[in-house]
């Protein structure tokens, strides 16, 4: 029998590509940053303008935009904050994510924006939530400490909707509260900008072993807990990563879509889940682990070893950023030849095994190579009639390893 109740697939969106590819690879929302009062400073950020046509897309598939007001605010930091709010309900975001009680009293005094606890505000327990609830919160991103079954509990007990995170970085600090980056490079953490010192390797002085990170955990993922997060309500499931590319972007949310959908349609199979777990496993990530989705994390949720760092099977190679009947126009992250075998992935339906037979430039001129960070056309031929926009490719081959430079401290 079909499950009808379903969860929210909530996706990150670094800027305007990575909103239109989380949406099209299966979002029902996407989270994002404007230009203040956010935690990624080093993001790309949605300008207004950005913010006004993601918001149009994204209605036009029936999805839905969050905006981040979650850092932790000074005095001198509330500036403008109350206008910002007007503009955002003006513009029809569906909601905004908070951490700081000021914040929250300002959202409430100049809009009608529904409110989103951020994770960081560490919202533990139902009472908590019940209290959070009182100050006119709709729904809670609870801390990354608690399982699926003690989430569900407090969505029960409070009657208010619960979110998870359910795939990406972790942070081993209490629900992010993290200064690190405050000490080693002079970059509040709260406030914007953390620079994820605690993913350096380091390598101590009088250590004869190997560098190794020791200050922060394995990636999250959530695959083999599908069948928990339906059974204990949870309303949005959580992918992080507003700092990732385009290709995690889509292949997260083409893996969880997957997932959510043949949930409640009962077809998962031990077959499936392997599949979608192997695409998981093509893009960057550091080993993987459940976190506390289960049981509290410990020692093996921690990511101690370098050679683990940034695994992944395939390298991204671009996306499509242009179509006509006859050509697809290739925006390159990496050098392309002719002979090159690619594979693309489509939102919908399997990957696209396809080698390469030939590259034109955008003028029409027959190439041999191509550059990276460059605009390239391949033949539209019949097996890719259904590529559109915004599809993304990764290369065949075996990716590099990424090698971190160290960091040494006494």
């Amino acid at each position: 029998m079909m499950n009808h109740w379903k969860p929210e697939l909530l996706a990150p969106a670094k800027n305007l590509e990575r909103l239109k590819v989380a949406i099209l690879y299966g979002a029902d929302a996407v989270y994002v940053g404007g230009q203040k009062y956010g935690l990624r400073a080093r993001a790309d950020n949605f300008t207004d303008y950005d913010l006004k046509n993601g918001v149009a897309f994204a209605h036009k598939y029936n999805a839905k935009v969050y905006v981040t007001l979650n850092a932790f605010l000074h005095d001198a930091d509330l500036e403008g904050l109350g206008d910002y709010c007007q503009f955002l309900e003006s513009i029809g975001i569906d909601g905004v994510i908070v951490s700081d009680v000021g914040v929250l009293r300002v959202v409430r005094k100049s809009s009608n924006l529904n409110i989103h606890l951020s994770t960081q505000a560490s919202c533990l327990n139902s009472s908590s939530a019940e209290l959070w609830k009182q100050f006119g919160v709709k729904r809670l991103i609870v801390g990354r400490e608690l399982s699926v079954a003690e989430t569900g509990l407090i969505g029960e007990k409070s009657g208010i909707d619960v979110e998870m995170f359910i795939h990406g970085a972790m942070c081993m600090a209490y629900s992010g509260h993290c200064t690190i980056s405050n000490f080693t490079a002079g970059r509040d953490s709260n406030r914007g900008g953390c620079i994820q010192s605690c993913r350096l390797p380091y390598k101590l002085e009088n250590q004869d072993s190997n560098p190794i990170t020791f200050m922060s955990s394995k990636d999250l993922w959530g695959v083999h807990k599908i069948e928990d997060f339906f059974k204990h309500k949870i309303c949005s499931l959580k992918i992080e990563g507003r700092m990732k590319s385009s290709f995690y972007v889509a292949m997260t949310c083409k893996a969880y879509r997957q997932l959510i959908d043949a949930y409640l349609e009962g077809t998962i199979t031990p077959e499936l889940l392997e599949k979608i777990a192997s695409n998981l496993e093509s893009i960057p990530h550091r080993d993987y682990s459940s976190g506390s989705l289960e049981n509290p994390a410990d020692s093996d949720s921690v990511f101690g070893q370098l050679s683990g760092n940034n695994r992944g099977t395939h390298e991204y190679l671009g996306i499509v950023i242009d179509t006509t009947s006859d050509y697809l126009a290739l925006q390159l992250l990496e050098p392309l030849s002719v002979g090159d075998e690619i594979q693309i992935i489509p939102p919908k339906g399997e990957i696209i095994n396809w080698k390469i037979t030939q590259l034109l430039s955008v003028m029409g001129e027959a190439l041999d190579s191509i550059q990276k960070d460059s605009v390239v056309c391949i033949p539209r031929v019949d097996i890719l009639q259904d590529i559109n926009q915004f599809t993304v490719i990764r290369l065949s081959r075996q990716k590099t390893v990424y090698k971190p430079e160290l960091v040494t401290h006494s």
